[in-house]
Formats: structure tokens, C-alpha cells, sequence
């Protein structure tokens, strides 16, 4: 070991002094792509110059920097570091900015240099690596005898929670939350890695020291970031792994951002109790925020509901979505807002206009408390906080208890939106660094420098004038340029008349340029003046922007309250718009919908009016619906629907229904798809059993479950007994008696509710016409005989021949037509000209059958043809098929 060492010494001896600093710093941040900063340029080495080749498409070069060997090369100018960092961190790169920290003017030797920041999925904040519509989370979790302690941030807005749940939830809470990255212990063994690697494949995956997850750091950073003696006071007592999640978080931030965090003022302790269960399969397959394929919103829920004018609104509405409430009153207390800015066409039109004048305050804090945050950030903030009265004014007229809570939270604004506009111009420009921020009056000092450099240009601007007429040129010019500053410029034509006091500065192609002592003093007092002009006006931006953040823990409940607003708003709208009626929340297991609707096929129906349908439920008569009906009927919209109902519900949304009465739901539990767990090896009928037994295992008796084809992806007898089993556990288990609807093709299992009181038969309504079927979406009492499978097939646009030769066997089955060995006859054409060269059975399958009977012989069957079955006593029934059962033994 000692040689590799000695040759690593040898190889920084060598090094240049800068490549010695950039490997310094390379080292002390390990897993990174470090961003090197040098000059106008950022430089990646070795490796990193390589992946950023690769990545960023940038050209690969080399250059020696002492040593033997050339060191690869790649680099980008510093104004593009959003774009490429962006690409970089997207493609699940770490990456670690490094800056000049001094400048390179009055540097002795290597300039110093220091990483800033590191970025990462979860950690970054500028608008261009994050969603405005999307909160940018981070989740620590930790785990301990079946229990993890789960710590979640967005960086971006401050927010910062705490939560502490059963170690099987936990795949739901990242299903919910979607989070960008994901913060373990490094060799944790609990299994958290291993599910977010298998499962979150998007998530991007950090590990930290395990001590810095122990309850006792935990305690003892949050102590002395919020500057508490206690953590009792934030509602954490007991919360000992959320501590330990959220110490490691907030270790971890801080590390990573090189900032103290001063926008994250509190840390919420959630509670799971609060919020009814919705598993990940549930998320996925009544596509609340993503459809079953693509990325993007169409075709979901939050893509009908979202009527929000603000990010902040966008941001939370997500949350409501996955987070139905289970308390009446905090139910009640949304739909009562929703009720009133619905019933008032007025001032919810002008809730929207006032809204859309509000940025993303929440984002504008972290940039503030970030220094990034430019001047016209601040004015961005000063029109929002002025938004505010009239928003409070237009709520006054309002009853519900939460309109007022957040026309409260948004007084006491006017001093700060004052100290604003009193400082910054109207329209600064997009730099904080060339001056032209600040008004006049606000310091003497500036309003001197501003004289004195306009005078200056003014004079400037009198000399050319001056200079025409003293030497006849009529063609002299007074110009200006970074590198020569000011100068007269004289063509060649014209040189003879030019006067001994000019000194010549550049000779051009078409002439001389030229300075005098008068404005080469005047040049030294514009620019100096405008140079101190600038730096005067920065440090006041920065004194203002550091008074702002020091508001920052009001102006954050300020948001809040302004994205709460916003999300009644814009479900009041969508009640409004599309005819939604208010739900009616209850105790108890009452399901009664009265011309329910799905929200998402209703809006997207272009050609088709929807077909509203009824309702009802409860575990007293109507416990288990059991569905039956053709495909394409629309069995599985009507499950989906009053899933969706129920959740819009306990989300404090108004729904698509006539009337609906609700008992709250605390579990929703879905069995309708398979697609996600397909990709990763599993089988249709693996993933079915897993969903089923999370159903069976958790459903209470106040869940909602829908069952949608139980046990299609196994032989039919067993799927028959499967579907048949899970129907009768749902009504018998003790605890279990979840409101269920059960769609099925299995006729089988209508007979299920001659055998249990508590399953009722409902079926989709069809018509037939000439052969053919028509789907009235209408559903009935009663089971359906039959499946129309050929009709749909027909519909499907299935061959013509296939048609008609499926509907020949299928003739052959219901007519138990059978070959000499008692088997049902597949291959028989009604019109089959070969009859007669192969008695018993014919083939253009060359003789290929289907056993659906299995007997061991033709005597059971004879025995069942000769039997009286309406002569039989049930003890007759009974003793014949212990028989029959004796002799297939």
C-alpha cells in the first residue's frame, strides 16, 4: 500500500500549484463532479471532464499540468452553470460548485478558491432545476423494530416536517410526497434502501453517517437551529426516530447548501392518523396525479380540479389530493369555503384576478434567505404583499371560519411592502451588480454619485460638439468601450486638421482614436463615480434583502395561507364549471351516491354525454357489490368513479354526483392493474396475489376496496375459487367488512349473494340488436348472463372469419356437444364436410381440444344425466355427490 502513496505524492509534487488546489478540493468532496471555477470559465478534470463530455455533449480536451500524462479536459462559460448544472443534476449527478473567493487582482500566488454549494436532486432551489408546480422534497428516513422515523424538506419554500410510521406505510408516504431524493444511513439494514432502489428507481439515493441519525444529534442540532432549550415546545415528544430523521436532514442540508437555513423557521410533526390511507397501488391506478402511462397530467384528477392561479395553490392541491382528511370538521371546514366562493360568481372572478398578481412567495423567501434573490425578486414580493388588503377586504364578506383564519394571516404586511418600494426602482434591472436599483433620496452619498456621473456624460456628451466646431471635423466622434474608455475618433481623411493636444490611443483602419488630458480626467470621475455608484447601490439591495429575510417566518404563514385560499378557489371553480354538488360527511359506513359521475371520462368525453349512475352502499344490507357485464361496458369507470368521489370528498372537494352521503373512508384500497410491477420481472398474477393480500391483510371496516377481475391471471377454476374466497373473507372476517365493489366476469360468482346477505348483484346494462350490442352505461339489479365477448370482440374490429368461427365453438360448449370420451367438442363446424371421415370429432385444428370437464370417466356423467334433480331431497343431493366424490378419488 505504501508504493501507490508514495507515487500519489509524487504525481501532486509534480502538479502545478492550481492542479494541487483543484485536487485538494476534489478530495474533500468526494461523489461529486466539481465545478472548478477559473476565470470566466468552469473547469472539469479527469473523470469529471469525461461524464461532462458525455452528458453535456461538451468537446473533450487534454492539457498538461504537470506530470508525466496529459489531464483530460472539459469546461463551460460561468453564465451557462444553470443550464449545464440542470442537465448535470437530471441526469443523477452530484455536482459541487466551486468559486474564486478572492479577486484575482490582488491574489499572491494561486487564487483561493472554496466549493459554495453542492447541488443535488432534492437540495436544489433555482427555478430552472425544479417544477414551479411541484414541491422539490427530500425525505431522511430511519428504522427501528418495524417503525421509521421520516424527516421531509423542500429547500426551496422551507417547509419542514416530521412523521413517524409503520415501516410498511412508508412506500406510500414516497408514493405520496414524491420525493426527489432520498437520505438513509450508510450500511442501514432495515430494508429502506433496498425498497427505494427496487421500487424508486427515480429517486435519487444519499447516505449519510448512521450517528447522525440517533435521536441524540437529532435533539441537539433542532435545539440549537431554532434556538429552543426543549424540542416539547414543536410538538415532537415521543417522535424519537423523526428526531433522528430530521437531525440527519438538517445536518445534511446544511452541508450540502454551506448556508445556515434561516427560511426553515419550524418543523411541523405530522400525524398519519389524520389522513385516510392510500396505498401506492390506489395512487396509481385511480390515476390521481399521473395517468397509467406518461409523464405528464393528462387524462388525472389534478388535471380536472387544478383551476389554481399561484404555484404555492398548484403545490398544495397535489398534497390534498394524496392526503384525504378523516375529520369531519377539518372537512367541513374546507367545503364551507368552497360553498361560499362557489355560491358568489363575483368574488370568486375577482379571487382569481387578485391571485394571479401573487408569485411564488414561498420560493421568493428561499432566495432570499439563499442572497440570491434579485432585485426584482423583492419587487416581485412588494406587488404580492400590496395584494394583500384587497384580498382581505373581498374575504369580509365571507362566513366560513376558514376564510377568516386566512384573511388574518395576511395583515401586517403594508411596513415591509413600503420599506420596499421606498428603495428599489419600479423596473430594476435584471443585475444587482451595474447599479440602476435603488430611488432617489434614499442615501445623499448615491444621489451625489448619480449627479456627478451624469453631469460627467453630459460634458462628454457637449465635447463633441465642442471639439466639431473648434477643429472643423465635421465627421468627429466622442465614443466609449470597455477596453479604452472614452476617446475622439477622427477619420483619415481628416487628420491633418487634428489639433496637438490629441493624444493618439488606437490607430484604426479608417482612422486614429484619440484622448485629451480634459477627458481623460473627466473619464477618471464618471468611472470612478459610477463604479462606487454601483457598489453603493449593491450593499443597500443587500441591507434591504437581509432586513426581508428577517421577516421570513410571517411572510412563509402569509404563503400559506395564500395557497389554501387558492385551492378553494380553484375547487370552487371546478364546482362551479362542471356542475359538482357539496358531499355530505358522516360517522358510520353509509355509501349512497345518487347520479354519480367520474370526473376525469366526463371531461374528456368528447362525443359521448356521461352516464350517470346510482350508488349504494353500507355494512348493514349492501356491504359487497358484486358487478357483472361485458368489457368495455364501463364496470371499471364505475368502480373508479366512486373511489374518486370519496376522495374529492374527504379532500374537502365538492363532486360529480346529484347528491352523495359519505362515512368516512379510512383506507382506499384498489385491485385494478399491474403495469408498474410488469417492468420489474413480475408476473400479472404475482402482482394481483401481492395487492390482494395488502387488501386482505389491512382493509377495516370502514375501508373502501374495489376489486376489479380478481384471479383473470390464473386458470379459470382456480381463479373462480380465488375470487370466490376473497369475496366471502371481505364478508365474514371479523374487522374486515370493508365497503367493497367487486367487478368480475366470473358468473360463478353471482350466486354468492343467495349465500350472503350482505352481497348484493349489480350489473351493466346492454342491449341487443341485430347480433349486436349496444352499452346504455346504465347499471341494474341483478347479475348478467352473459359476457358478449364475440360482440366486443366485433367492436374491437377482431377478423370476420375469427368471428364467425368463435361463435361455432362457442355454440358447440353451450350446447355440451362431446366427443366419445365425454370431452366438450371445440373443433366441430356446423357445416363440416368431414363428419363423416372422423366420427366424434372434426378439426381444421387438427383435433385440438380444451378439457373443461376433467372427469375420470363417462359413469359420473351418466349418473348426472340421469338424475332427477327436482325429485331430490338436499340429503339425497348431499349423499349422491359424496358418491360421485368417492368414486373421482
Amino acid at each position: 500500500m505504501s508504493i501507490p502513496s508514495k507515487q500519489k505524492q509524487s504525481s501532486r509534487a509534480k502538479a502545478t500549484p492550481m492542479m494541487r488546489q483543484y485536487t485538494a478540493i476534489k478530495e474533500q468532496n468526494p461523489g461529486t463532479v466539481l465545478l472548478y471555477r477559473m476565470g470566466d470559465f468552469y473547469e472539469m478534470f479527469n473523470e469529471d471532464a469525461k461524464i461532462a463530455s458525455r452528458v453535456l455533449g461538451l468537446t473533450l480536451t487534454s492539457r498538461n499540468h504537470g506530470g508525466t500524462e496529459n489531464t483530460p479536459l472539459a469546461g463551460f462559460p460561468h453564465h451557462a452553470l444553470d443550464r449545464y448544472a440542470n442537465r448535470l443534476v437530471r441526469a443523477g449527478y452530484k455536482i459541487a460548485v466551486c468559486e474564486q473567493t478572492e479577486d484575482p487582482k490582488t491574489a499572491k500566488g494561486v487564487v483561493k478558491r472554496d466549493v459554495i454549494e453542492v447541488i443535488t436532486a432534492g437540495t436544489a432551489t433555482e427555478d430552472n432545476f425544479i417544477d414551479e408546480k411541484r414541491n422539490n422534497f427530500i425525505m431522511a428516513a430511519v428504522a427501528a423494530n418495524g417503525e421509521a422515523g421520516v424527516a421531509i424538506a423542500d429547500l426551496s419554500t422551507g417547509e419542514f416536517s416530521v412523521e413517524e410510521v409503520p415501516v410498511s406505510r412508508l412506500e406510500e408516504e414516497i408514493v405520496r410526497l414524491e420525493p426527489a431524493e432520498m437520505l438513509v444511513a450508510q450500511g442501514e439494514n432495515s430494508g429502506i434502501e433496498g425498497m427505494v432502489t427496487e421500487n424508486f428507481r427515480q429517486v435519487y439515493l444519499s447516505k449519510y453517517d448512521p450517528w447522525k441519525f440517533t435521536s441524540e444529534h437529532g435533539d441537539e442540532v433542532l435545539k440549537t437551529h431554532f434556538g429552543i432549550a426543549s424540542l416539547d415546545g414543536l410538538g415532537l415528544e415521543g417522535f424519537s426516530l423523526g428526531i433522528g430523521a430530521a437531525g440527519a436532514l438538517m445536518s445534511y442540508l446544511k452541508e450540502q447548501k454551506k448556508n445556515d437555513l434561516r427560511h426553515i423557521t419550524g418543523v411541523t410533526p405530522r400525524a398519519l392518523s389524520e389522513f385516510a390511507e392510500l396505498d401506492p397501488a390506489s395512487i396509481r391506478n385511480l390515476e390521481i396525479l399521473r395517468p397509467m402511462h406518461g409523464d405528464d397530467t393528462h387524462g388525472t384528477l389534478v388535471a380536472v380540479l387544478d383551476h389554481t392561479s399561484t404555484a404555492m395553490g398548484a403545490r398544495l392541491l397535489k398534497r390534498w389530493l394524496t392526503h384525504p382528511l378523516k375529520s369531519i370538521a377539518a372537512v367541513n371546514a374546507r367545503l364551507d369555503g368552497v360553498a361560499w366562493l362557489r355560491s358568489d360568481v363575483f368574488v370568486r372572478g375577482e379571487m382569481v384576478v387578485l391571485l394571479k398578481g401573487v408569485a411564488d412567495i414561498e420560493r421568493l423567501i428561499g432566495r432570499i434567505t439563499f442572497e440570491r434573490a434579485s432585485a426584482r425578486d423583492l419587487v416581485s414580493l412588494k406587488e404580492s404583499l400590496r395584494a394583500f388588503p384587497r384580498i382581505r377586504k373581498a374575504l369580509e364578506t365571507g362566513s366560513a371560519k376558514l376564510l377568516e383564519r386566512i384573511g388574518e394571516a395576511l395583515d401586517g404586511f403594508e411596513d415591509i411592502a413600503a420599506r420596499i418600494d421606498g428603495t428599489l426602482v419600479d423596473s430594476p434591472p435584471l443585475s444587482v451588480r451595474e447599479g440602476g436599483l435603488v430611488r432617489p433620496g434614499v442615501s445623499a452619498e448615491l444621489d451625489e454619485l448619480k449627479d456627478a456621473s451624469k453631469n460627467g456624460k453630459q460634458w462628454i456628451a457637449r465635447l463633441q460638439e465642442t471639439e466639431r466646431a473648434r477643429t472643423g471635423i465635421s465627421s468627429l466622434k466622442v465614443g466609449y468601450n470597455k477596453v479604452f474608455g472614452y476617446y475622439i475618433e477622427v477619420s483619415k481623411s481628416n487628420l491633418a486638421a487634428v489639433p496637438g493636444n490629441y493624444v493618439r490611443k488606437q490607430t484604426l483602419v479608417n482612422g486614429e482614436r484619440y484622448v485629451t488630458e480634459e477627458l481623460k480626467d473627466m473619464e477618471a470621475k464618471v468611472l470612478g463615480a459610477e463604479e462606487r455608484l454601483s457598489d453603493l447601490e449593491y450593499s443597500v439591495f443587500v441591507k434591504l434583502r437581509a432586513e426581508i429575510a428577517q421577516s421570513c417566518g410571517p411572510i412563509q404563514k402569509a404563503a400559506e395561507a395564500i395557497a389554501t385560499l387558492d385551492c378553494l378557489v380553484s375547487l370552487s371553480v371546478a364546482a362551479a364549471e362542471y356542475g359538482y354538488t357539496r358531499p355530505v360527511l358522516q360517522e358510520g359506513t353509509e355509501f349512497a351516491v345518487h347520479d354519480g359521475r367520474h370526473p376525469v371520462v366526463e371531461r374528456m368525453s368528447e362525443t359521448e354525454q356521461f352516464v350517470p349512475n346510482d350508488t349504494a352502499m353500507d355494512a348493514e344490507a349492501n356491504q359487497i357489490l358484486l358487478i357483472t357485464g361485458p368489457n368495455m361496458a364501463g364496470k371499471s369507470t364505475y368502480l373508479r368513479q366512486n373511489a374518486l368521489i370519496a376522495i374529492m370528498a374527504q379532500m374537502g372537494s365538492f363532486v360529480p354526483a346529484a347528491s352523495a352521503h359519505i362515512g368516512v373512508i379510512d383506507r382506499f384500497f384498489t385491485r385494478v392493474g399491474a403495469s408498474d410491477r410488469l417492468a420489474r420481472g413480475q408476473s400479472t398474477f404475482l402482482v394481483e396475489m401481492i395487492e390482494v393480500a395488502n387488501i386482505l391483510n389491512n382493509a377495516t371496516d370502514r375501508s373502501l376496496v374495489l376489486l376489479d377481475e380478481v384471479g383473470r391471471g390464473t386458470s379459470t377454476f382456480d381463479g373462480i375459487s380465488i375470487a370466490w374466497a376473497v369475496a366471502e373473507f371481505l364478508h365474514q372476517a371479523e374487522g374486515r367488512r370493508a365497503r367493497t365493489l367487486f367487478a368480475t366476469h366470473y358468473h360463478e360468482l353471482t350466486e354468492l349473494a343467495l349465500l350472503f346477505p350482505r352481497i348484493k348483484n349489480l350489473h351493466i346494462r346492454v342491449k341487443e340488436w341485430n347480433d349486436r350490442i349496444i352499452f346504455l352505461r346504465t347499471i341494474g339489479d341483478g347479475s348478467c348472463d352473459h359476457s358478449y365477448g364475440i360482440q366486443v370482440a366485433r367492436l374491437a374490429g377482431v377478423p370476420r372469419e375469427v368471428i364467425i368461427r368463435a361463435k361455432e365453438i362457442l355454440a358447440n360448449l353451450e350446447n355440451m356437444e362431446l366427443t366419445p370420451d365425454h370431452k366438450p367438442v371445440l373443433a366441430r363446424h356446423h357445416d363440416d364436410r368431414r363428419r363423416d371421415e372422423r366420427p366424434g370429432q372434426t378439426s381444421l385444428l387438427d383435433g385440438v381440444q380444451m378439457n373443461l370437464l376433467d372427469t375420470t370417466g363417462g359413469e359420473i356423467v351418466e349418473q348426472l344425466r340421469a338424475l332427477d334433480i327436482n325429485g331430490l331431497t338436499p340429503l339425497d343431493a348431499l349423499n349422491i355427490l359424496a358418491e360421485m366424490k368417492k368414486k373421482a378419488e
